[in-house]
């Protein structure tokens, strides 16, 4: 029994003392990785910036320490990293060009590969150059990197250049086999996202507004390559609707798609004859997480917020929800605003939004939120790849909306989808109900039975209140009358021209344009931009893994591609408000 006790007690002393240490390395291996970050890289003479475009780029990129810690490189790139990079790399003289490697790159949106684009461009104002290569180009990563002087493919590769599509799907057959059905109320006939789950087909009012959008997007992508390539637009059209991602490659050369086909080493060798080297000497190289750490200007003037508010619009941090990459959390944003509104070396803020909205509320909250704060200072919206139904109601307080040309907005409408799972329950699992009640609609929502005529004559009451509200909103936010905005309401979506013409937003432009109309209304005369929320440390980061779910999800994402999006949002749907005001996400641009 001595024996036993002693060697459990060894067993146990073990364990804690293999857990200090354990404990003790992370923490070492934590503060060396935030020791490193917070270094200056130093820029070498000759030295090229190369940007991997690979993998999912988001609004902002955030960092998991267990992965940091484990070796593993995050999938996801920040669109607010490439951009800074990029200027950085255009003000730093020892850089003297950008080297892009094109890889598996799927972009969160159209307007988000325009912003990319359009800070290269800016880039080659300096007189610097940029070289472009892949294996193959995909049609997004074709349309970034057609900016360079030179474009490079491997001799075996190809040019993905078809043309832009949306495939929705629709799953209301598949609930049906499983005895559930979704009833619906919604405000506006072009208020599309509840058919994926309520709809055998698109309805045609949103094929007509998807087909306007699409058109539009491929549009701004024809005349801006051709522009780049010296391709005529006609041209670019015929190549897609040939489809030559299965030509042969000289073909490429041919048609002006890219200039040379050549291997990687061999590409080695066109950069070193742009640096003006031999052949022999090598030359210096800096990766994006090289350039976060590169000096940029020195930050001088007043203070400019640009606040990010990206993802769904969720009401709090609760729930399945939050298992996704990022969501706008209606608690947390409207306190971070408030401290905004209170800071007096904040002079103006931006709101960089890219969402398709979400929750009804959480909504309204944001929305007071940013009126309690336009009320003190400026404000101006900076529109990303969305900014739609509750992204534009989130929106429309502010001075003045900047949207990109390829941001889809606008969606002024509501819904409210309400499971009936009482198929499943009593046909399906066998489960029976009885009811007794007090009130007429004391069982208002109960499980064993669909909403009655009755009961859904008041929802759509209520519905029908919350979009009143949300025209008002935008009525008194555009200084418009509310018949004005009832024209171009619906659950309508614009393509950012579009709604240009229809008074939804002021001008079209970046988000540093955002910047100088927001210093230009608080009357700054020289001003720096300071990025908000701040980056999650490196303590909170790491306790936070286990509640996100974060690895998992990750995996997920990439597993399920363009398939995640709609995937959670069928799975978490339980967890969402009843009422929403967002896009569908079943509308995949590719």
């Amino acid at each position: 029994m001595k024996d036993f006790l002693k060697y459990v007690l060894a067993t146990v002393t073990g364990i804690i003392l293999l857990t200090v240490i354990m404990g003790i390395l992370a923490t070492i291996s934590m503060v060396g990785i935030a020791a490193s970050s917070a270094s200056s890289t130093k820029v070498e003479e000759n030295s090229v910036f190369t940007l991997m475009l690979s993998g999912q780029l988001d609004e902002r990129a955030e960092e998991n320490p267990l992965s940091m810690l484990s070796g593993q490189i995050s999938e996801n790139v920040g669109l607010d990293d490439i951009i800074s990079s990029i200027r950085k790399a255009k003000e730093n003289e020892d850089i003297k060009g950008i080297y892009i490697e094109a890889g598996i790159f799927s972009s969160d949106s159209p307007a988000s590969s325009h912003a990319i684009r359009e800070a290269l461009i800016d880039f080659k104002k300096s007189g610097k150059w940029i070289v472009a290569y892949a294996d193959s180009y995909e049609q997004s990563s074709y349309y970034i990197c057609s900016v360079a002087d030179k474009m490079f493919l491997n001799p075996q590769g190809m040019v993905d250049w078809h043309g832009l599509g949306a495939t929705p799907y629709f799953v209301k057959d598949l609930l049906a086999k499983l005895g559930i059905k979704v009833q619906l109320c919604k405000v506006g006939k072009y208020k599309s996202a509840p058919e994926m789950l309520t709809a055998d087909g698109m309805s045609e009012p949103n094929r007509e507004q998807v087909t306007a959008y699409i058109n539009g997007i491929w549009q701004v992508m024809l005349k801006e390559v051709a522009e780049s390539r010296k391709i005529a637009v006609d041209s670019l059209n015929a190549y897609a609707d040939r489809f030559i991602a299965l030509s042969k490659p000289e073909d490429y050369v041919k048609l002006k798609l890219v200039d040379k086909l050549l291997y990687t080493d061999e590409v080695k060798g066109e950069i070193k004859k742009m640096l003006k080297i031999d052949a022999d000497e090598s030359f210096p190289q800096l990766t994006l997480k090289d350039m976060e750490n590169v000096k940029g200007k020195k930050k001088e003037g007043d203070q400019v917020a640009v606040y990010y508010a990206y993802g769904d619009i969720v009401d709090s941090d609760t729930g399945d929800m939050t298992d996704q990459e990022h969501s706008i959390v209606a608690s947390k944003v409207c306190k971070d605003l408030e401290k905004l509104a209170e800071d007096d070396d904040v002079k103006a803020v931006v709101l960089r939004v890219n969402s398709p909205g979400g929750s009804a509320y959480a909504s309204e909250q944001i929305w007071h939120a940013m009126t309690n704060l336009k009320a003190k200072k400026p404000v101006v919206v900076s529109m990303g790849g969305y900014a739609a139904s509750g992204g534009y109601y989130i929106s429309c307080p502010a001075n003045y909306i900047i949207a990109e040309p390829t941001t889809i907005t606008g969606s002024i409408g509501i819904f409210g989808m309400f499971p009936d799972f009482s198929g499943l329950l009593t046909e399906k699992l066998g489960i029976k109900f009885d009811e007794v009640k007090t009130n007429k609609h004391a069982a208002f929502g109960t499980m064993s039975r669909p909403f009655n005529a009755e009961e859904m004559a008041l929802l759509e009451q209520y519905i029908d209140r919350g979009y009143q509200l949300f025209r008002k909103r935008v009525a008194d936010g555009r200084k418009q009358s509310v018949e004005a905005i009832e024209e171009i309401a619906q659950g309508r979506v614009w393509l950012a021209y579009d709604a240009l013409k229809n008074k939804l937003v002021d001008e079209i432009g970046s988000l540093d344009k955002a910047i100088e109309k927001a210093a230009k209304l608080a009357k700054l005369s020289e001003y720096h931009a300071t990025c908000y929320p701040e980056p999650t440390n490196w303590f909170d980061a790491l306790m936070n893994q286990g509640n996100k779910g974060s690895y998992l999800d990750s995996h997920l994402r990439t597993a399920l591609g363009e398939y995640y999006e709609p995937f959670t949002y069928v799975k978490n749907i339980r967890h969402q408000n009843a009422i929403q005001a967002r896009l569908p996400y079943y509308l995949i641009i590719k």
